[in-house]
């Protein structure tokens, strides 16, 4: 899932953008392809075999790429392992509305996936502000006005983050000052919150809630990881509240297919890659069946916690496979949708790590109840059993009923292996410079490897532009 999820419910953004044509939402069942592409995809035999570049993930990254290479001219072949475009996104419908499994929300702050929005002509739609938020006290869970909670929250994180502007003086090229980083990003999540000696207990409990889960937990997560997110967010709290606010009302399935639409590739679904050869004048590309495809290059646009699971020679570099074996992607990230009834009504709920479920999103009000989104990074969570998400819940929300449920875990799913991105300590100063860069004929694009808005669309894109500009130099176009 491509964007992260503790900041906040877009409450102190909420602003009318001009320009913005608001739609009706579209529903769509995950990212079928545009018509013009769905013969290639459905595994008829390939007009030649031997590609300019091959891209391997069908995913925001892979398909920038894609696009971007035969706006060159070149010829291009995407294999996509699901039977699906849109890697950790993937848009869906439930109980009647479309939503989103994966990632969701775009903002004007990300330039690249905003102005693929606005080329598109697809509207925008800005979810509803809460009414009130559940957040943490001293002791347990209790209910606070929106002021109050995110108010006190972002006077919180600022603190938290009062290293980010000398850190990241440039948000963009986050190791601008390495010199100062080198000691900074040996410190995890909790390593910052320990040092805030002066917090009281129920402080403690709203940093941990703000900073722990999304980290895919306080001890995992680095803590310039969320310094560089706040510096993207001009280091203020409520554009940091205010991030996960907007939405394509085509969903990212619309998004997705219509950048397929524009110098589109050859695609082919249920195409999982076994291995990559670079030969040192070209590559092979073997996929799980078998089959084989030959390029002059490859672009290698799969989750780097996914490259430790594809044969690569000669072999992958050592700090490759570390980055993989380390993960980026948060390796437990759960999403679920709930039909759910309850007291709870249009509250948003931040829970500290030590709870099952630690994020709750709402989104629309039914005759029966409401429609939630909510977030896990529980390890021992079934989020596929309305049982064990109602008893999580209840956790918080001791009266609440699970009508519906519909999920996906990100962890366990074999294409992706974890969620959206966080890096862990010493992943910022001694891979991401490294593993941004080609090897031999083969480039990397994805979220987790940009240098702006890594674990969003925007970072995806981001880094699938690079792996091409690289390609055409690897080819010499």
């Amino acid at each position: 899932m491509n964007e992260r999820v503790g900041a906040g419910a877009g409450f102190s953004r909420r602003r009318v953008l001009k320009g913005l044509a608001v739609g009706t939402l579209a529903t769509a069942a995950g990212a079928a392809l545009p018509p013009a592409l769905a013969a290639a995809a459905e595994g008829g035999p390939a007009a030649y075999n031997n590609y300019d570049v091959i891209v391997v993930g069908g995913g925001f990254a892979g398909v920038t790429a894609a696009r971007q290479l035969r706006r060159k001219g070149l010829s291009v072949l995407l294999l996509e392992a699901r039977d699906r475009v849109g890697g950790r996104t993937w848009t869906s419908t439930f109980e009647g509305e479309q939503v989103e499994m994966g990632g969701t929300w775009i903002d004007p702050l990300q330039t690249n996936v905003w102005a693929e929005t606005q080329n598109q002509g697809i509207g925008i739609v800005a979810d509803a502000a809460p009414s009130r938020a559940l957040f943490p006290t001293a002791t347990g869970m209790g209910y606070f006005t929106v002021e109050e909670a995110f108010g006190g929250q972002g006077e919180l994180l600022a603190l938290f983050s009062e290293q980010a502007q000398a850190l990241f003086p440039q948000p963009y090229s986050p190791l601008a000052n390495s010199t100062a980083l080198s000691s900074a990003d040996l410190l995890t999540v909790r390593d910052r919150i320990n040092q805030l000696t002066s917090l009281t207990t129920q402080q403690k409990r709203w940093l941990d809630a703000g900073v722990g889960p999304i980290s895919g937990l306080s001890t995992r997560g680095a803590m310039t990881d969320f310094l560089h997110w706040w510096s993207l967010c001009n280091y203020d709290a409520a554009t940091y509240h205010g991030i996960n606010t907007y939405r394509p009302t085509t969903g990212m399935a619309g998004l997705i297919n219509g950048m397929l639409s524009q110098n589109a590739p050859e695609v082919k679904l249920n195409s999982p890659v076994a291995g990559v050869t670079d030969t040192g004048s070209g590559v092979s590309v073997r996929l799980r069946s078998g089959s084989v495809y030959t390029a002059r290059a490859c672009v290698m646009a799969v989750p780097v916690n996914v490259w430790r699971t594809i044969s690569f020679s000669p072999s992958l570099s050592s700090l490759r496979l570390r980055a993989s074996q380390e993960t980026i992607g948060v390796p437990t990230a759960r999403k679920f949708w709930v039909h759910m009834r309850s007291s709870l009504g249009n509250t948003y709920v931040n829970a500290p790590e030590s709870y099952s479920v630690n994020v709750m999103v709402p989104y629309k009000q039914t005759s029966q109840g409401y429609l939630m989104i909510g977030f896990s990074v529980d390890p021992n969570l079934n989020v596929s059993s309305i049982t064990s998400v109602q008893s999580a819940i209840r956790q918080l929300v001791p009266d609440a009923t699970v009508l519906s449920l519909k999920s996906a875990n990100w962890g366990s799913e074999q294409y992706a292996l974890g969620g959206w991105s966080f890096r862990r300590p010493r992943q910022l100063t001694e891979l991401l410079s490294a593993i941004q860069q080609p090897q031999g004929r083969i480039t990397f694009a994805t979220s987790d490897i940009a240098s702006g808005w890594s674990g969003y669309v925007d970072g995806a894109m981001e880094s699938g532009m690079r792996a091409a500009l690289q390609t055409q130099t690897i080819l010499g176009v």
